[in-house]
């Protein structure tokens, strides 16, 4: 009786979930019918990218939020990849920025221009090559910029400074088999990972080591996942023997036994977790359910409270999780999800009835902003910094987004940018500002040159080798 009263006062335990109506979803969009268990959909402030068939390579769609209605078939889309796309993710520190992995083994860093795309995009701003086979997830560091984390099906992880192209670090020796998925802690210092073993491994990448694991964490074949909670206890979704669905909670430093454990039914469908830090919710959306159920996690027992379960008559191909500054304070909207069907995207709305006007503090904690904590230098070096929050008390207007600018260390050391930076110290702020964009665009222009150089240098020293063939054929 004690436990149901507990759930019974949450504030969240009449969550009201309410799709959009038809003329705001996003009409004939041809969703991926790849079989793999990704989400297929990213969303942020700005846009929502939708994973597309696409004839003879992998391509996505990026619509502008209010672009609602039919979508055209001639639509440009995101269409580098040669192999089909099977995850993508916006960075959290740009909402220009958006990763895709694919099955030609390579993961693509896109910018996306400020009003979305006008003519299709086959330029990623950089291609990052390790992997061996598919590229199945890629997952952005939460507070340090232009660190980028990809996962394959040859098992292996690797992190890569996006802002240089490189890769720093190579886990390839921790996974015996397929990994599910792999999720950042908040402060982005340990990932966690499912794996086909039926592992859960809790690693600090860094020091690559394996700080935690466990065996058997579920006990059915069935795909499982593993993500990090605000408190550093990690959930997990997989399947009993009997292939019943189950849902656990546990405590890394000690995963003897989960903290808790829940069954939920037979479906077969892999129960995707999305997890909101500010209010502590979990939503489970199955592959091919019709339903979003939620759950309160709280540190009483039974520890993870169910609350509700949102229905609907269509099964989900997909679901993207918009972050929270991207929903409207004003209407108490706590999660908004992008429900993908085989030909539209639904948005759904999930909120928390409320008769007052005025903003509601309790529901809306301070939440991670759009900037970074960290440099990637600074978190390679070992640093650690939590998400530098911001107040959504009078809504969030997405400010500007710098460009990514990818520097590759061989072309330029990072000396010029020192100089230039103790030189301008004593000058006053404004003239800093413009000679700072003066030299960033002496600095282009050089480096384009340089490329010019170099390619006519090939260019010529090929020119020169068939010459020299020409003239030993002559003499032969």
């Amino acid at each position: 009786m004690f436990n149901r009263r507990v759930v019974r006062q949450s504030k969240f335990r009449h969550v009201f979930g309410q799709a959009v109506k038809n003329d705001q979803c996003y009409d004939d969009i041809r969703v991926s019918r790849v079989t793999w268990d990704s989400s297929f959909c990213a969303v942020n402030p700005r846009f929502v990218a939708i994973i597309v068939d696409a004839s003879g390579g992998g391509a996505f769609l990026v619509l502008p939020l209010h672009k609602t209605g039919r979508i055209d078939k001639s639509y440009p889309t995101v269409c580098g990849h040669t192999g089909p796309v099977l995850d993508i993710d916006w960075c959290p520190h740009n909402d220009q920025v958006i990763a895709s992995g694919s099955e030609d083994c390579t993961v693509m860093v896109w910018q996306i221009p400020e009003n979305g795309l006008t003519l299709s995009l086959t330029e990623p701003v950089v291609v990052l090559e390790g992997h061996s086979k598919r590229v199945g997830i890629v997952a952005w560091h939460p507070t340090a910029r232009n660190v980028l984390l990809s996962a394959g099906c040859d098992n292996a992880i690797i992190i890569w400074n996006v802002g240089t192209g490189e890769a720093l670090i190579n886990l390839d020796d921790m996974h015996v088999d397929m990994i599910y998925n792999v999720s950042w802690n908040r402060n982005g210092s340990l990932i966690c990972t499912a794996s086909k073993d039926k592992k859960v491994r809790v690693i600090d990448p860094r020091k690559q080591e394996i700080v935690a694991e466990k065996e058997k964490t579920h006990e059915g074949a069935r795909p499982m996942r593993a993500i990090f909670l605000a408190d550093g206890n990690i959930f997990t979704t997989g399947f009993s023997r009997m292939s019943e669905r189950q849902l656990a909670l546990w405590n890394p430093k000690n995963m003897e036994e989960p903290i808790a454990l829940h069954e939920m039914d037979t479906s077969n469908g892999v129960l995707l977790p999305f997890y909101d830090p500010d209010t502590n919710i979990i939503y489970l959306c199955g592959k091919g359910d019709s339903s979003i159920r939620y759950f309160e996690i709280t540190d009483e027992s039974p520890y993870v409270h169910y609350l509700n379960t949102f229905s609907s008559k269509e099964p989900q191909r997909g679901m993207g999780f918009m972050p929270k500054r991207g929903l409207d304070v004003n209407k108490c909207e706590i999660a908004r999800f992008f429900k993908l069907h085989e030909r539209k995207c639904e948005p759904i709305i999930m909120t928390v009835p409320r008769k007052s006007d005025l903003f509601q503090d309790d529901l809306y904690p301070d939440t991670a902003g759009p900037e970074a904590a960290l440099e990637a230098e600074e978190w390679f070096e070992g640093k650690n910094a939590d998400p530098l929050l911001i107040s959504l008390k009078h809504g969030y207007i997405p400010g500007k987004n710098r460009d990514l600018k990818v520097v590759k260390k061989n072309i330029l050391d990072n000396k010029p940018a020192a100089n230039k930076k103790s030189d301008l110290i004593n000058a006053p702020k404004k003239a800093a500002d413009a000679s700072n964009t003066q030299n960033e665009a002496k600095l282009d222009e050089i480096l384009k040159e340089l490329k010019s150089i170099k390619d006519t240098i090939t260019n010529q020293d090929e020119r020169i080798s068939k010459l020299e063939q020409q003239m030993a054929k002559i003499a032969d």
